[in-house]
């Protein structure tokens, strides 16, 4: 029998992509297997024991390379991205599965369940990749999404708030335009993956929602405002739009909330213009 609680912190522990990987998957055939147990038990990781895989090269995200669609380059540029973003998710995920304990046990259930769809996510961006001659690791990434677990790692409703509710959240935005361009550019293979990962994504997010929701119920706190505080506490206020309305509100954010998220995206815009 396996533990939930021990993978986790083996897997945000180990040094490698493919201990890494390799430890989720044992957990999947686990719980497959009806092999998984999740007893809580031993002790989460400090955040700095936390190991980012080191085959990976990070940089500033505007240092980023920036290719048109038009091109395979372009193309593969866009998929690597959006691997290390799935592949950041199975961290935070496990992370905050681990590191919070004595919530109800279906918080840990939901979260173990993310982490696997994240897993698969990450497989079937990989494989694409393959197809088109490349690999995760082959271009360089940053840091900025598991900055935000470290900085939400002593604060489970920040946590849920920032992680699923403003990261995740993000990708219900940007991901229908991606898989426009990449249409538009011949590559119906690579649009049908990321259909797949925007769908289930949408269910994340859900997840994200109820638990802050119920974070907020237990400390007598609004969550609209409660929301707001925090992304202007940790992010600076740093709201970006478009916004995908429908998605969202399938995924729990109710209407007055994104009111508020675009009149703060607004203010957000007028600021940059005005330093210009």
């Amino acid at each position: 029998m396996e533990n939930v609680f021990e993978l986790a912190g083996a897997c945000l522990r180990a040094p490698d992509l493919a201990g890494k990987l390799a430890l989720t998957r044992r957990a999947r055939t686990a719980f497959e297997a009806g092999r998984l147990n999740f007893r809580e038990q031993g002790n989460p990781p400090a955040a700095h024991e936390v190991r980012m895989p080191r085959e990976l090269s990070f940089v500033e995200p505007r240092r980023l390379p920036k290719r048109k669609l038009t091109h395979q380059a372009g193309r593969i540029a866009l998929l690597h991205a959006v691997a290390h973003i799935e592949f950041s998710a199975i961290l935070m995920h496990w992370d905050s599965l681990c590191r919070f304990r004595g919530m109800p046990a279906p918080y840990y259930h939901d979260w173990f369940t993310v982490v696997l769809e994240e897993l698969k996510h990450f497989e079937l961006l990989t494989r694409r990749l393959a197809h088109l001659g490349a690999q995760y690791g082959d271009l360089p990434v940053h840091q900025g999404l598991w900055q935000v677990a470290l900085d939400t790692a002593g604060d489970v409703l920040a946590r849920m708030a920032l992680v699923p509710r403003f990261q995740e959240a993000r990708g219900l935005d940007v991901t229908p335009g991606m898989i426009a361009g990449l249409r538009q550019a011949g590559d119906e293979e690579s649009a049908a993956v990321l259909e797949v990962i925007l769908d289930e994504e949408v269910g994340h997010v859900a997840k994200g929602d109820r638990w802050f929701r119920w974070l907020c119920r237990q400390q007598n706190k609004a969550p609209g405002e409660t929301y707001l505080d925090l992304v202007r506490r940790h992010l600076r206020g740093a709201v970006r739009g478009p916004f995908n309305r429908p998605l969202r509100l399938q995924a729990g954010f109710d209407a007055v909330e994104m009111d508020r998220l675009e009149t703060l995206q607004q203010g957000a815009k007028r600021c940059v213009n005005a330093k210009r």
